[in-house]
């Protein structure tokens, strides 16, 4: 599926239905818009429109992590350091 097409009826459901399925499965909407060609935001759209519970930002509540290496902030940069002199 060429990204930019419209996807309707029958190729969307299918579609839906794969989102829904590796997002169960634990993988990031980021993720699966990159491992089909599509953006966050369509990902994001089809999920909402299947009723899908989408998760908090920030992590995976069922093991309790961020997915971050220590030290980095919630946008993956390095923690932010005091001025000098503080």
């Amino acid at each position: 599926m060429h990204k930019g097409k419209w996807i309707t009826g029958s190729a969307r459901k299918e579609l839906a239905e794969a989102f829904v399925k590796e997002y169960r499965e634990g993988r990031s909407i980021r993720a699966i818009a990159e491992a089909h060609g599509r953006s966050y935001g369509f990902v994001h759209r089809v999920l909402t429109e299947a009723r899908v519970p989408l998760r908090p930002r920030g992590g995976d509540p069922r093991t309790g992590t961020t997915g971050q290496s220590s030290g980095a902030s919630a946008d993956g940069r390095a923690p932010r350091q005091p001025a000098l002199g503080q």
